[in-house]
């Protein structure tokens, strides 16, 4: 069987009911300013989780140069977005919170703390690593984790994604399916109690089991040096029953949509996941061909965790470098484990950087 790699988080994705409020509000906050696509057609190949009927949406991607992954920033464009009808708490199923990594956390705390309300006390993980939570305009929540790594210097305090925070109901089952299937194989914490670091979170006083897992495997690939180190901590409520935060909603209504990671082998990683018990259930290219995504192309898929909460996968087969040259990468005829050089992401900063709009 030919063979796949996972390279790591290449985004979250993040529903709003606002595009542009949301994107200035990532990018003054957490440095998200560098456009890798936008996108503003039809979702049709994601029919079984819009309803059955293809919807029309504004869709971006967009990193911090610092190192990490990024936000897919999502809103429907037609179709009026669904918030949940009840408070988020700790421990809700799905991804309730995603991580941003900064080299220092004390000072990054207090550069946005004098520019936002919504900023929790400086607290610590299990493991001792200094860490705070962060909502956003729409109280999505953001869990900031010192992290040393530094992919260009951008002179911030913070970088992008590190991973994302996400509720389950059964933990071995999902510590199963986060090792086998997305190769998460090395264990940073596993603790019970109740935890200082959410005091900004509903259900904060609760007891709950934490596990976070790092991937040894991953790193290679095009953007592996870009998105660095990453960590999923899974989250079981033990005092109260979770709800399950899109229940009766449709992805890319408000709130964290999906983990997508890229990958290289497709078709492989499809068999891996279906032997293991998790098939795809969204494919975009089931005959091989290639999808366009606005300026850039591939191959993306779909896969669900015990809960249910969404896996995305994309190979990636085209990025734009400078779209006014027509200046585009061709992914299909490079060595997919050999690292893009950082003399184009310098140069997709000078070129894709976006500011704060009114």
């Amino acid at each position: 069987m030919a063979e796949f790699s996972i390279t790591g988080i290449q985004q979250v994705g993040v529903g709003t009911v606002n595009f542009r409020k949301s994107w200035n509000w990532f990018i003054e906050m957490f440095g998200m300013d560098i456009k890798i696509l936008e996108d503003d057609t039809v979702a049709e190949r994601m029919l079984p989780y819009t309803g059955g009927q293809p919807q029309k949406r504004h869709a971006c991607i967009a990193v911090n140069l610092q190192g990490g992954g990024g936000l897919e920033i999502w809103q429907y464009s037609q179709r009026k977005p669904v918030s949940a009808d009840f408070t988020v708490s700790v421990g809700d199923l799905g991804v309730f919170a995603a991580k941003i990594k900064s080299r220092d956390v004390e000072a990054f705390h207090s550069i946005i703390r004098e520019k936002w309300e919504g900023v929790g006390d400086i607290s610590t993980l299990p493991d001792g690593t200094p860490c705070f939570y962060v909502k956003d305009l729409y109280d999505n929540c953001f869990q900031v984790v010192e992290d040393q790594e530094v992919y260009i210097e951008q002179n911030r305090m913070n970088g992008g994604i590190g991973g994302a925070v996400v509720g389950v109901t059964d933990m071995d089952a999902s510590i199963l399916f986060y090792k086998d299937v997305l190769g998460y194989d090395t264990l940073i914490y596993d603790s019970e109690g109740v935890f200082d670091d959410w005091n900004i979170m509903p259900g904060c006083t609760e007891r709950y089991r934490r596990v976070c897992l790092a991937a040894s495997g991953q790193g290679k690939g095009a953007f592996g040096a870009l998105m660095g180190r990453n960590t999923i901590e899974l989250v079981q409520a033990l005092d109260h029953a979770p709800r399950k935060i899109f229940e009766g909603r449709q992805w890319g209504d408000p709130g964290f949509i999906q983990i997508c990671f890229d990958i290289s082998g497709m078709k492989a990683l499809g068999g891996h996941c279906a032997a293991l018990g998790h098939p795809f259930t969204v494919d975009s290219c089931p005959a091989g061909e290639q999808f366009d995504m606005g300026d850039a192309s591939g191959h993306f898929t779909y896969i669900e965790d015990p809960d249910g909460t969404l896996i995305e996968f994309v190979e990636t087969h085209k990025i734009p470098v400078v779209k006014k040259l027509g200046w585009f990468i061709d992914l299909k005829k490079r060595d997919p484990l050999k690292p893009l050089p950082k003399f184009l992401f310098r140069l997709m900063g000078l070129v894709s950087r976006e500011k704060v709009k009114q």
